[in-house]
């Protein structure tokens, strides 16, 4: 029956990859090379993996459902590793976890590693994390659990280290002919010329001199980070007998790491061009033909009107979902200035986006909060970008007056101004200023924006990812300091070990931790219980006509739920264009007439027409 599933699939799907790999590459050699990687993964593939491919493609949207709820996390930093993780599995089970991500676990050099996306084995589990028999060990008792594992799949580049740019340092032309070398600064000029840098300050330039080699190597991100040349079809058949591997170890989601960079081109910026989309939707394909039980996520943090290519189209598609990337972004911009005009207009763009468009939605991770908003639309308001931008980040860095946020700055750039911010969800919410000076007053009305946040980001398109910690209002750790290799990165501000014994206070009534633990049990509940977050809802923004209520409008069928959101300290008073309808605040039990419903300060609602 396995080979028959297979021969199926594969027929399905062979016109259309043939055709696509052989304009990209014109090789019949390699094309077949690649099928018969296929065939040899879908044949080691275990039985119980199987099955799971079978129940997936009779549910190819169970991504979709309400039930979803996702966490990231470093494995490391959660429980020391992958086998300490599977012994707390029942702690993200309490918790109904269906999704987690952990962060890069693949062997990686130490100590710089780009925390984790500088790979130097695709198969092989870094030493200080675990094994590949840990890790399978653990996807299986996730199965049980119905928790699904994603990890990163970093496309674009390898470390330095890794074996085949340790061979192309050596001399071997096959090696070097899988990364992009030149000679002379002759073509690396060509590029610069229209090629962006990724960090200008910290990492400038596109390309780093090997001595070894005597080339110049194209490092996109870090100088120790070697760019992938996907012009070479061994490269990609090698990149898909990698992915395959990941998936029979149990792995059900590959989130595409820098997905618009994988092509280069000169004369352009190297980001987003044709052959990016013609690489992603062969991968597709293969899951589809070896593994449908396992689906893509990309990395896409780019404005609203790139994302649907990503997506492709309902007869050829390619990712399954994206990050809400911009959604993140304005979400605490809004915080930030209690105006939401910012975030509705995003919103708005994304609702606008094709039905086949679908989110992984969040607030924090374990990068920074880059502050990329809709310059254009913020000078339609009449607000000044640049000095938007640095208000936002002085507001969450804790030095604007009257903030009540404590973070940081992470690659701030006193030419252009230009900065992001770093920190956990309740520092940046005021959990830990609140702690800190004593304030229990604060200290609530901290809770009370995380869980704002939370239900704002909940009521979105998508599905949501917390960040492990902000359930348990975990605040930043400024012991990275003292670490002379991480000294000089504030992100890892908020990537700390998880705290264990905070999160015993879960169950004490009247601390922080109880405070969230409790509030995203029950959005989380009402969330998988109503219709309004099915498949197939529809969702739109409604203008509340105050600038600090967020409102977004969801239908399934003759159910109807508006979601409210109060982004500022003082009460407001809501109108909707709901004339004599009659609702409930599902978290209340209150009835309203939305057409003046008045909002306490950080208030959040969920609205249910009787």
């Amino acid at each position: 029956m396995s080979k028959e599933n297979f021969t199926r699939r594969l027929q399905k799907h062979e016109q259309e990859l043939k055709w696509l790999y052989m304009e990209l590459y014109g090789d019949e050699d390699s094309y077949g090379k690649l099928i018969s990687y296929m065939g040899e993964f879908e044949k080691k593939r275990s039985a119980e993996l199987k099955a799971l491919d079978e129940e997936r493609e009779k549910n190819p949207m169970w991504y979709r459902d309400s039930g979803m709820l996702g966490m990231t996390m470093y494995p490391k930093l959660f429980a020391g590793g992958l086998k300490g993780l599977k012994k707390k599995l029942d702690y993200l089970s309490e918790q109904k976890i269906t999704y987690l991500h952990l962060m890069p676990l693949l062997k990686m050099p130490h100590p710089y590693n780009d925390g984790g996306y500088a790979v130097e084995d695709f198969r092989q589990v870094d030493g200080q994390i675990g094994t590949n028999q840990d890790l399978e060990a653990l996807t299986k008792e996730m199965r049980k659990r119905g928790i699904s594992l994603c990890l990163d799949l970093v496309m674009n580049h390898t470390a330095d280290t890794h074996q085949w740019a340790m061979r192309a340092k050596a001399g071997e032309q096959e090696y070097i002919d899988r990364y992009q070398c030149y000679d002379t600064y002759d073509i690396p000029a060509q590029f610069e010329r229209t090629m962006p840098q990724v960090f200008p300050s910290t990492a400038p330039g596109n390309f780093t001199w090997c001595e070894e080699m005597k080339k110049h190597v194209l490092t996109t991100f870090y100088p120790y980070q070697w760019d992938l040349n996907y012009r070479n079809p061994v490269v990609f058949n090698e990149m898909a007998a990698n992915i395959l591997f990941l998936a029979n170890l149990g792995v059900e989601v590959l989130r595409i790491d820098a997905v618009p960079y994988i092509w280069k081109e000169i004369g352009t910026n190297c980001r987003n061009l044709p052959q990016v989309h013609t690489i992603v939707r062969m991968v597709r394909m293969i899951l589809e033909v070896v593994c449908p039980a396992v689906i893509l996520k990309g990395e896409v943090v780019m404005a609203p009107k790139e994302l649907p290519a990503y997506f492709g189209t309902p007869e050829k598609p390619e990712c399954h979902m994206l990050y809400g990337v911009s959604s993140m972004v304005n979400l605490w911009g809004a915080l930030a200035t209690r105006d939401v005009r910012l975030l509705k207009h995003q919103m708005d763009l994304i609702h606008s986006l094709p039905d086949n468009c679908y989110f992984v939605n969040y607030l924090r991770c374990h990068d920074d909060i880059g502050w990329g908003l809709d310059e254009e639309y913020e000078k339609k308001l009449m607000i000044d970008p640049l000095m938007h931008k640095e208000y936002l980040y002085h507001f969450f860095e804790g030095v604007f007056p009257g903030s009540f946020a404590r973070g940081e700055l992470y690659n701030y750039d006193p030419v252009t101004r230009d900065a992001r911010s770093c920190g956990t969800t309740a520092s940046l919410c005021g959990v830990e200023k609140g702690g800190f000076e004593g304030d229990r007053e604060q200290v609530k009305w901290g809770v009370q924006r995380v869980l704002l946040m939370h239900a704002a980001c909940m009521s979105l398109e998508g599905f949501l990812m917390l960040s492990s910690g902000d359930e348990i209002a975990q605040v930043n750790d400024y012991s990275y300091k003292e670490n002379p290799d991480t000294a000089a990165d504030s992100r890892y501000l908020h990537r700390s070990p998880f705290n264990w014994e905070n999160a015993k206070l879960r169950t004490e009534e009247g601390t922080a931790q109880h405070g969230v633990w409790e509030g995203l049990k029950q959005l989380e509940t009402l969330r998988r219980e109503n219709p309004c977050f099915e498949n197939g809802a529809q969702v739109s923004t409604w203008d509340t006509c105050r600038t600090a209520v967020f409102a977004i409008r969801r239908t399934k069928g003759d159910e109807e739920l508006v979601c409210l959101a109060n982004f500022s300290e003082y009460g407001q008073t809501v109108t909707l264009p709901t004339l004599e309808a009659e609702y409930e605040d599902i978290f209340t039990g209150e009835s309203l007439r939305l057409w003046e419903t008045y909002m306490a300060p950080y208030q959040y609602r969920w609205c249910r027409r009787k």
